[in-house]
């Protein structure tokens, strides 16, 4: 009965409250390719931007696995609400039982396929939607979303450059893509890894 929990932001080096509830460490890479995008605005980061599911704007990547120690699919969708201060709604699901729950059906199907490919009974994912254009009225693309983070200042700032610096080298995104080679993201990034060496 072992359900993963399928990660690929913050969870993977913050578990915080979820630490409790899985055993063994992240298996890197080794989950379902699935699309997604920087182009969640989340006030719980200080209003940067962080990574999501998005069918529209995001690319495949890979996610990456660590096992709950949950043997059931409610308790383990708990678990994963509380750390990401989600509704249930907004937490993933499938489960060899027939539990299956996700804004996007070709998801959920994907992660079936992946659990019977893999030897899982079920997994729990974090189903958060984008909601770039609800906070600015643009559409979001990567000119969007660089315009954006230039509004950004002080800790704001600091915690979007840190969040998408620190999500893992596999989440290769059209946004981190881009900002891999922009002048003003780069500088920004030396700026803050000089003033945390001179702390």
């Amino acid at each position: 009965m072992n359900i993963a929990i399928l990660g690929w932001g913050s969870l993977i080096w913050d578990l915080e409250i979820l630490a409790p509830h899985v055993e063994g460490d992240w298996q890197m890479a080794t989950g379902p390719r699935l699309p997604m995008e920087f182009s969640r605005i989340s006030p719980k980061r200080k209003m940067g931007l962080v990574v999501c599911l998005d069918p529209e704007a995001g690319v495949a990547c890979e996610t990456h696995v660590i096992r709950s120690v949950r043997v059931d699919i409610h308790a383990a969708v708990d678990d994963l609400a509380a750390r990401e201060r989600a509704p249930l709604a907004r937490i993933g699901a499938w489960h060899n039982s027939g539990i299956a729950q996700g804004r996007m059906p070709t998801v959920v199907g994907q992660v079936e396929k992946w659990c019977g490919a893999h030897g899982w009974a079920g997994a729990v994912w974090t189903d958060l939607e984008p909601n770039f254009h609800a906070y600015t009225e643009r559409a979001f693309d990567v000119d969007a979303a660089v315009a954006y983070l230039k509004t950004l200042d002080g800790e704001n700032l600091s915690e979007a450059v840190n969040y998408i610096d620190s999500a893992p080298a596999q989440t290769r995104t059209p946004l981190r893509e881009a900002l891999k080679g922009d002048v003003w993201w780069q500088r920004t990034l030396q700026e803050q890894a000089d003033n945390n060496r001179n702390t």
